[in-house]
C-alpha cells in the first residue's frame, strides 16, 4: 500500500485511515509511527482505536495515556482525524463515546443487528445527535450472512439487499470485504445502482431476519472471541 500511494501523487488523492491497537502512549506512539513509515506518509487522515470490545477499553484509553498521545499526534500534524471502532456491544460503545470528541465510530450495521444487541437502534441515533460520523461494518455479518447457514442461503435477502439495508441507515459509509475481484466487482455494481431502501422494505427485511437473528448465531462478533484480534485478547489476559 505504502508503494501504491507514492506512486504517481497519488496521495493527495486519497482519505486514508488506519487503526491503532495499543491503549498507552508509548505503544500508540509506536503504531503510529510504524504506519507511516510502512504507508510511505507523513500524515493519516483517519486513525482509530482499534477494537474497543472490552468493558475497561474506554478507561484504558484515558487511564494509560493512549488518548492524550494521539491528540498529541493530531497536534504535530501527523494525524487528522481520531475516532474508534468495535463489534460487541452496545453499551461498550455508549461507554466511550462520552470519553472524547471523536469524529468518526466504525461499527456493525446489518439486518440482524437490528434484533440483537443493537448498534443500529441503540448507537447511531447518539452518534448523530453528537455529529459522529457513523462508518458501518459488517454488513454481511462478518462473512455469515453469504455463508452456511446463513439468511441469504434461506432466502431471506440477497447480498445486495444486506448492504442496501446498511447503506440506508443514517451512517457516513459503508466498509466492505473484499477477497476476490469478482466480490469486487459485484461491490461497486452494488454502490452504483444502490438506491435508499423505503421504510417498508427495511421493515420487511427486518421481518425476515428475526427469526435469525435474536439469538445472535449469526453474529459471532458480538457473542465470542471469534473475530477479536489476538493483540486485544493478550491485552486482557485471554489466551
Amino acid at each position: 500500500m505504502g508503494k501504491a500511494l507514492q506512486a504517481g501523487g497519488r496521495r493527495q488523492n486519497i482519505f486514508l485511515m488506519t487503526k491503532v491497537c495499543d491503549r498507552d502512549a508509548k505503544g500508540v506512539r509506536k503504531h503510529l509511527e510504524d504506519s507511516l513509515r510502512r504507508l510511505r506518509t507523513d500524515y493519516i487522515d483517519l486513525w482509530q482505536f482499534h477494537e474497543i470490545n472490552y468493558d475497561n477499553d474506554p478507561d484504558w484509553v484515558v487511564e494509560q495515556g493512549g488518548l492524550a498521545e494521539a491528540l498529541k499526534a493530531q497536534q504535530e500534524g501527523k494525524v487528522r482525524f481520531i475516532g474508534f471502532t468495535g463489534h460487541k456491544s452496545p453499551h461498550i460503545f455508549l461507554k466511550m463515546i462520552p470519553v472524547h470528541n471523536w469524529a468518526t465510530c466504525q461499527l456493525p450495521v446489518n439486518v440482524c443487528d437490528y434484533h440483537y444487541r443493537s448498534s443500529i437502534r441503540e448507537v447511531l441515533p447518539v452518534l448523530a445527535q453528537r455529529g459522529i460520523a457513523a462508518i458501518g461494518m459488517k454488513s454481511l455479518g462478518g462473512g455469515n450472512l453469504a455463508s452456511g447457514g446463513s439468511i441469504v442461503k434461506a432466502g431471506v435477502c440477497t447480498a445486495e439487499e444486506a448492504m442496501g439495508y446498511a447503506l440506508s441507515q443514517n451512517i457516513s459509509t459503508l466498509v466492505v470485504g473484499i477477497d476476490s475481484e469478482q466480490v469486487l466487482d459485484q461491490d461497486l455494481k452494488f454502490a452504483e445502482s444502490f438506491k435508499p431502501l423505503t421504510p417498508e422494505q427495511m421493515q420487511q427485511l427486518e421481518a425476515k431476519a428475526k427469526p435469525f437473528a435474536g439469538d445472535g448465531r449469526l453474529e459471532f462478533h458480538k457473542s465470542t472471541q471469534i473475530f477479536d484480534g489476538p493483540h486485544h485478547r493478550c491485552q486482557h489476559g485471554f489466551a
